[in-house]
């Protein structure tokens, strides 16, 4: 049974939906469009058991454009502990459930880290050799993918953090591109059966994700078209931008 949406509604969700396939496909930072439309459709932690299929789907669809793209030695390095930190975001959101504590309440404490990473970014993009070789160490892979795992499962927000270190590690667009798609997909499949757990994919939200299957797949080509006529500089500099949206958004929320 699909929600009983008004027609302005439903037009926020076909624009969040779109903003999925863009994200995945070309501007990841567009991600934080479908963030905030789908919570303000589903309030709590509903949100995030409904947009999670819409993720695997745009996910696929990047695969599937980009598969060629992707370096895999950085998915090795930073997917086991994203894995550890998907177990660890399921566990404080049973726990949150439990207590009657809105999944938001962490929103800042993400949005604080998402800024972190950005400023420091943006001094190494003033300063080169300011802490050079750090995003190529293993330390610095795995407190990324512990981060990303944590806040992929608590709020669908790690496409900030797994962006910010891509651009810190400086692939190329593509290869920044496939690369996340790859990763993105293998972690979101790996949070479905927590989710599932959790109640928060249903009958019904499946039948609403079908809906949107069109405007993701729309999102996908719109990203691949734009992808290609980006300049590098541009593109890393939009990833900054986003991240920096991003943590403020979710500072504010709350």
């Amino acid at each position: 049974m699909l929600p009983e949406f008004s027609s302005g509604q439903w037009a926020l969700a076909v624009a969040a939906a779109m903003g999925i396939g863009i994200s995945k496909s070309g501007l990841p930072g567009v991600s934080l469009l479908h963030v905030v439309f789908f919570a303000q459709l589903f309030p709590g932690l509903a949100s995030t058991g409904v947009v999670l299929p819409m993720l695997v789907a745009g996910d696929l669809g990047a695969v599937a454009l980009y598969r060629r793209h992707a370096q895999w030695n950085y998915i090795a390095r930073t997917l086991p502990p994203a894995i550890l930190g998907v177990v660890a975001g399921w566990a404080v959101m049973r726990w949150t459930q439990d207590h009657g504590i809105p999944g938001s309440r962490f929103n800042p404490v993400i949005g604080a880290i998402v800024l972190a990473l950005a400023l420091l970014q943006l001094g190494r993009h003033w300063k080169p050799a300011l802490l050079a070789g750090v995003p190529h160490t293993t330390a610095f892979a795995w407190s990324m993918g512990l981060v990303a795992g944590i806040t992929t499962m608590l709020a669908n927000a790690a496409g900030p953090v797994i962006g910010l270190y891509l651009l810190a590690v400086a692939l190329p667009k593509e290869a920044f591109v496939g690369t996340g798609a790859w990763f993105f997909l293998l972690i979101n499949l790996i949070k479905v059966p927590f989710s599932l757990q959790l109640g928060l994919i249903t009958g019904p939200s499946l039948a609403f994700n079908i809906v949107l299957l069109p405007a993701i797949a729309a999102g996908l080509l719109g990203g691949r078209w734009a992808i290609v006529r980006i300049p590098q500089r541009v593109f890393d500099s939009l990833i900054l931008v986003f991240a920096l949206a991003a943590s403020a958004r979710l500072l504010i929320s709350g």
